[in-house]
């Protein structure tokens, strides 16, 4: 299974990438890296057998894979133009959620957002469910003062 899966690997890097590396990784699954595209793909056997699970994600800058950020599962005899496919989808969804929306550029002719701050409407009704539960607790103490006080008699 591993030799299918190794093989399987570089034909598909050979077909998404000019420039790559194939390595087995510790699980025993194969990781194609795209240095030069800052993004990696893995292939590893399911628990099924004749499925693989096809994981994708970004490099960082100092070189380290950061977790997996899309994933599908497809049959291993496949053909590598169908497997290439998978893995182009699951690229284009790691690039499309890969800059965080603060980073985003606006869309044209719409000035930026400026940041969020809590609605005044959220403001106040926290002031006014902090009010309640200090009322109600001062209430609380006040009906257990007087129970004590009518109970002792004074």
């Amino acid at each position: 299974m591993l030799a299918h899966l190794t093989d399987t690997a570089r034909q598909l890097a050979a077909i998404l990438w000019q420039r790559h590396t194939v390595y087995r990784d510790r699980t025993g699954g194969v990781v194609i890296r795209g240095e030069h595209v800052q993004r990696w793909i893995s292939l590893s056997a399911t628990g099924t057998r004749g499925e693989v699970l096809i994981r994708a994600g970004r490099i960082l800058d100092g070189g380290t894979s950061a977790p997996a950020r899309a994933e599908t599962v497809m049959r291993l005899d496949s053909t590598p133009g169908e497997l290439a496919a998978a893995c182009r989808r699951l690229l284009a969804d790691i690039a499309a959620g890969a800059a965080p929306e603060a980073a985003r550029a606006p869309e044209p002719g719409r000035p930026p957002r400026p940041a969020r701050r809590p609605a005044k409407k959220a403001r106040i009704a926290l002031w006014v469910v902090l009010a309640t539960v200090i009322s109600a607790s001062v209430l609380a103490a006040l009906v257990a003062y007087s129970s004590y006080s009518a109970a002792s008699g004074r």
